[in-house]
């Protein structure tokens, strides 16, 4: 990594810095994020992170290369894995775990989120 924070220190502040995420130890090691109850997924270390999609976008994020099977379910589709390498995989676990809050977000799971006005 070319800055001086870790790869986990780095996906850390960027998504805990989203309203109502806050970051949870497992344990397992692992660093879960949570939006309200619900995990967007959890980092291991600095060298990879799990997340659950819905069958349709994992898909999708599979065909992109963005994802790989969770290792501990590769026949499964739904968990998914992303490796941390350098700072491109940085960023794009940031936008994964984004993609999922951004999902959670919009079924209305934040405690913190105002409720839509009819």
């Amino acid at each position: 990594m070319a800055n001086t924070r870790s790869a986990r220190d780095e996906i850390t502040a960027a998504v805990t810095s989203w309203r109502g995420v806050h970051a949870v130890p497992g344990d397992l090691g692992e660093l879960g994020f949570k939006l309200g109850r619900r995990e967007i997924g959890h980092l291991h270390g600095d060298r990879a992170a799990h997340f659950s999609f819905p069958k349709k976008l994992w898909a999708e994020l599979r065909e992109q290369g963005r994802i790989v099977p969770h290792p501990v379910f590769p026949d499964s589709q739904g968990p998914a894995a992303r490796s941390i390498e350098n700072d491109a995989d940085v960023r794009e676990v940031i936008a994964l775990f984004r993609l999922n809050y951004d999902r959670a977000v919009a079924r209305n799971v934040s405690p913190a989120r105002p409720a839509a006005k009819a």
